[in-house]
């Protein structure tokens, strides 16, 4: 094993990123070896990533890779089986001319590549990566349904909720059963298998004779699993216990949140209970940076230019709200996200106010509501206004209060960025009224509102064309709209997707930007049907009218936008 050598400590020293702050000599004497450095340093901020991983990795003589965003390929991970992986701290990344590419802790190490290079048939050609995210992202990218069914096995072998279990005198017992090996193995693979399909949400229901565990992949809910009842308090307890939440009260709602480890960063969830018929149902949101993808730039989230270019436009205005509409899980925080990434520089002072806070972003102050200490968004919202921002992102509008100083904030010099619950775009400033803002603020402050849905993705591997009957295209198109032939796409459904012919999601969108018109119309009150026409005047379109752009363009069914948007949306 390499040992810590005094050149490798000048070499981290000269790093752009390192921070003077530390003393690395001292830091040096706490561990063993390079790797252990590297990452304490990594975890620590006190140095970037890339830097000190491809700076160890010349010093093996090797290249840097990121585990994280290099694809891993089904063929990859075939070659070499999940428990050989897991010993060797090694994951098989891809293969390209007959050469397996394997992210390594230790690539350096001839007689384990060669061993590796024996188990796969085929040559393979190390890189580094840090071990604990090797480590972590083995679990992950190895985890099947199979691997799932096998923990369950042993989880229920341990036999552990006897009929004299004590409910009461502070959980003793629970928390020993919280604590069990196989326990902690079967939660932390549903929360692998999660993260490895790109799931938003993990259902555990209890049923009369069954529990089923549900996942829900692109927009969908996909019954996976089924767990004894046997197992199942046992599972809820684990989960209590990492979410902070009482295990010895079972009759009431709850919920928490908590992370697990993913490399040197974490991956954060939200845990919610409710008591059932048959006990308590429990839901797993995973939160934005869960995922093993980087964040979303508005250029990469294929938004149609006719809405991407006036939406840039209006949010580099100085003040005033926008506001990003539709219903929960529609991708509303993921547009917000790239919007202030794009808006942030040196010179903006941009702060948010969460709940929770999904994705954390550089060089922005992000806050979190609580309600428990009544920290709500309106008094959170007041604080803020005193520290000097110029750009105000509040999660969600939900109440008077905060409606209407997120509009008097709009007014006197602020942009800010916010959500609201409608159905369409228009519905804004019929909602806003209907809580209670007055027109002389909804008005002049309001710049622009967007909506948008998320539907299944076609998958690429397994898409086809058809033509679709005439009597189809006569629903949704008018003659002067179409080419002479048109094709529509679906997925035959293979391997890749799970055989359910998508993978992965689309957004479509609608934008309404107010002009003197329309904010003639809102100050008068006018109704949601007079305004809906107003705005078409000025290029207005609704979200059914992407959505069949979408369609056109072979990335999603007219199934799903069909069922994404309510007949009014028929332009």
């Amino acid at each position: 094993m390499p040992k810590i050598e005094p050149e490798f400590l000048v070499a981290i020293r000269d790093l752009r990123t390192f921070s003077r702050n530390i003393d690395l000599q001292a830091l040096a004497l706490t561990v063993d070896d390079p790797l252990q450095l590297i990452e304490q340093l990594i975890r620590s901020g006190n140095v970037n990533k890339t830097e000190i991983c491809r700076l160890w990795a010349g010093q093996v003589n090797h290249s840097y890779v990121d585990p994280f965003t290099t694809i891993v390929t089904p063929e990859a991970l075939a070659a070499i089986p999940a428990e050989i992986a897991t010993k060797a701290n090694a994951l098989p990344l891809y293969v390209l001319n007959g050469v397996l590419t394997v992210a390594m802790a230790h690539p350096e190490d001839a007689a384990l590549v060669r061993r590796l290079g024996m188990v796969a048939q085929m040559e393979v050609s190390p890189a580094f990566a840090p071990p604990s995210e090797i480590a972590d992202l083995v679990r992950i990218h190895y985890a099947t349904e199979e691997s799932l069914a096998e923990a369950c096995q042993l989880a229920e072998a341990q036999e552990l909720l006897k009929d004299d279990v004590e409910f009461s005198a502070g959980g003793a017992q629970l928390k020993a059963i919280a604590e069990n090996e196989q326990i902690i193995e079967f939660v932390n693979a549903l929360i692998y298998f999660a993260i490895n399909k790109d799931a938003s949400d993990i259902h555990i229901e209890p049923q009369e004779t069954e529990v089923t565990v549900r996942y829900r992949i692109d927009g969908s809910l996909r019954p996976l699993l089924t767990i004894p009842r046997a197992l199942h308090p046992a599972v809820t307890i684990r989960l209590k216990v990492m979410a902070d939440c009482d295990i010895t009260e079972s009759r009431m709602p709850a919920d928490g949140r908590f992370s697990i480890p993913v490399g040197a960063s974490s991956a954060d969830f939200r845990f919610s209970s409710i008591p059932s018929q048959y006990g308590e149902k429990s839901v797993i949101r995973l939160l934005g940076n869960t995922s093993l993808r980087t964040m979303l730039s508005l250029d990469k989230m294929m938004i149609s230019q006719s809405i991407l270019q006036p939406y840039r436009r209006v949010m580099k205005s100085p003040s005033g709200i926008i506001f990003v509409t539709g219903p929960t899980g529609s991708g509303k925080t993921t547009t917000l996200y790239a919007t202030l990434a794009e808006l942030n520089q040196p010179d903006v002072n941009i702060s948010t106010i969460e709940d929770p806070i999904e994705l954390k972003l550089e060089s922005i102050n992000q806050t979190q509501v609580n309600h428990t200490i009544d920290l709500s968004f309106a008094r959170m919202l007041r604080a803020l206004l005193r520290q000097d921002p110029d750009i105000l992102l509040v999660g969600e509008i939900r109440d008077l209060e905060t409606a209407k100083i997120a509009t008097e904030a709009a007014l006197t010099g602020h942009l800010v960025l916010t959500t609201l619950h409608v159905k369409s775009a228009p519905e804004v400033f019929v909602r806003l009224q209907e809580m209670g803002v007055d027109n002389y603020l909804i008005a002049p402050s309001v710049l622009a509102v967007a909506g948008q849905r998320l539907v299944p993705r076609i998958c690429e591997r397994c898409k086809e064309s058809y033509e679709p009957e005439e009597a189809v295209l006569r629903r949704y198109f008018d003659d002067e709209e179409l080419p002479e032939k048109v094709l529509f796409h679906r997925g035959r459904g293979c391997p890749h997707c799970d055989h359910t012919g998508f993978k992965g999601r689309v957004a479509f969108h609608e934008l309404l930007v107010v002009n003197r018109e329309l904010r003639g119309l809102i100050a008068n009150r006018a109704n949601l049907e007079d305004i809906t026409q107003a705005a078409r005047k000025v290029g207005y379109r609704p979200l059914r009218y992407d959505g069949l752009k979408k369609v056109l363009l072979g990335l999603t069914t007219i199934e799903e936008v069909e069922a994404a948007t309510p007949l009014e949306y028929v332009s």
